[in-house]
């Protein structure tokens, strides 16, 4: 009996205690985490015009290549219409002076553009002036 009272009396001690030193749960952005999210500020792409800016290092081997211009002004990427492909397809990257679409875009056997691979920012993203939202220390593998 007494073992059970003991018991009894320091969980009923771990409630009070922590609920006194409750507080609500907090996001990292530091909004509590039921508030609805701000809409974020209007940020402006690194590059303006396409050929303005130089090419982003990647940071490791794997990486898809970044735009370095803004592409806000560029029409929906379809599967009929690419605007990307005005630059950095196979027939004008040389008179562009652009980087050449890889040849992971193309099909082996014809070295036709893969269709699967007709939406560029699914994988490459233009780059903002933006301040980290956490602290990063990741250092990549490219020198």
């Amino acid at each position: 009996m007494k073992k059970t009272v003991t018991i009894l009396l320091a969980s009923l001690l771990t409630v009070v205690v922590g609920c006194a030193s409750y507080e609500p749960l907090v996001s990292m952005r530091g909004a509590d985490v039921a508030a609805a999210d701000k809409a974020p500020g209007e940020l402006v792409y690194a590059g303006k015009r396409p050929g303005t800016q130089p090419v982003i290092a990647r940071t490791f081997s794997t990486q898809p290549p970044l735009i370095p211009h803004a592409v806000d002004n560029f029409d929906e990427v379809t599967l009929t219409e690419n605007q990307c492909m005005d630059c950095h397809g196979p027939a004008n990257y040389v008179k562009k002076n652009s980087p050449k679409l890889g040849d992971s875009h193309f099909i082996a056997a014809t070295k036709a553009f893969d269709p699967s691979r007709h939406n560029c920012t699914q994988c490459h993203v233009p780059q903002v002036d933006a301040p980290a939202l956490v602290e990063n220390r990741f250092i990549g593998n490219i020198k």
